[in-house]
């Protein structure tokens, strides 16, 4: 198990990403209890963290399962940088990342995310900034480059480490490539090499074996897991089986994967309520169905679902097919259900670090 700088330990060599608009609580509660032990809410806009953004908040919430958690910021501003951290390490995450890798276009436009990559002095400041407010350890997630002509990434990870930063995440492409082309498993091993710190590899960690393959090119002391993970939590565990030299246990069946379906909209259903947490699940429901035979009709009357009782109905008998047979399409519209009540629902309500939104004088 690698250590961060100052002697703490994650729990796994395995880390759920920080996926902006996915790794909301019920997406994490789902991998946590798949395996995954370490993981990130989504990505924060430190700006709109400074001003109590009862919107960015609310993508906070946490839960006594949910520990331990790690937090991205996403800035370039100096004063909002450092309230953001201070706020945050009031209820001590395990960690703070910042973000100098998302290559969003929006993001890139304001000088922030990968943008950073251009200017390794402002983001070194930024850093200093984190390091010197934060109580955790804080680490930052960088990309192989800009582009291709780029100064190597091994000299900006350098200048991170005497900034004051725990730990590297390096996603193995350039900002220009976004996430299409080869991963290089050279640039991260250079980062690798060049630093006393650990550094967690990033891209294409799809499958086990391509986990696994992160492991063995890079030498790194984690890998993070982000698209892999997406309709599939089991990737953690049979990733770990994997790496400690056992076969990879086969794919779920039907009926599992149709369990933990329904698992999931229930969270969903409990965090948003019954309306927003149906819509929110469609897209889960289009990654859990990938592969499977005759699943398309499926999706199409998934992302026309509003209600909780529709999306059962439709799980249910992607979940009742059996010998590899096509599911059957239930009739339409689905027999109406009762939704679960208030008792039911799972207690996701907790405000991670005690941070309320901010109240508008009178």
């Amino acid at each position: 198990m690698f250590r961060f700088k100052g002697g703490h330990a994650p729990p796994s060599r395995l880390i759920l990403s920080p996926l902006a608009g996915v790794s909301d609580l019920p997406f994490r509660l789902i991998a946590r209890e798949h395996g995954c032990a370490l993981a990130f809410a989504e990505m924060i806009s430190a700006k709109a963290l400074s001003r109590r953004s009862a919107r960015t908040v609310a993508m906070l919430r946490t839960d006594p399962a949910d520990i331990p958690l790690g937090v991205q910021l996403l800035g370039s501003d100096t004063e909002a940088l450092a309230r953001a951290t201070e706020l945050l390490c009031e209820r001590r995450p395990a960690v703070l990342d910042f973000n100098a890798a998302c290559p969003a276009r929006k993001v890139v436009r304001r000088g922030e995310g990968a943008a950073l990559l251009k200017d390794p002095s402002a983001l070194v400041a930024l850093l200093r900034t984190m390091a010197a407010r934060s109580t955790v350890p804080v680490t930052v997630k960088i990309r192989s480059g800009w582009d291709a002509s780029s100064p190597p990434a091994r000299e900006i990870a350098l200048r991170a480490r005497e900034a004051g930063v725990r730990a590297v995440f390096i996603h193995g492409r350039t900002m220009r490539q976004g996430y299409s082309g080869a991963v290089d498993y050279g640039a991260i091993r250079a980062v690798r090499d060049a630093l006393d710190i650990p550094v967690i590899a990033s891209g294409d960690a799809l499958s086990p074996a391509l986990v696994k393959k992160l492991f063995d090119e890079t030498g790194c002391h984690g890998v993070l897991i982000a698209r892999g993970a997406l309709g599939n939590p089991w990737i953690f565990r049979a990733a770990e089986e994997l790496l400690a030299g056992r076969p990879a246990p086969p794919p779920p069946s039907p009926g599992a994967v149709a369990e933990v379906m329904a698992r999931h909209l229930a969270l969903c259903c409990g965090h948003y309520g019954e309306a927003l947490g149906s819509t929110v699940f469609r897209k889960h429901f289009a990654w859990y169905t990938r592969g499977i035979t005759g699943a398309k009709p499926f999706r199409e009357r998934a992302f026309r679902a509003g209600t909780m009782a529709e999306m059962l109905d439709l799980i249910e008998a992607l979940g009742a097919a059996r010998g590899g047979e096509a599911p059957r399409l239930p009739p339409s519209p689905c027999t109406p259900r009762s939704a679960p009540s208030a008792q039911s629902r799972p207690s996701l309500s907790t405000p991670y670090g005690g941070l309320q939104p901010a109240r508008r004088p009178r």
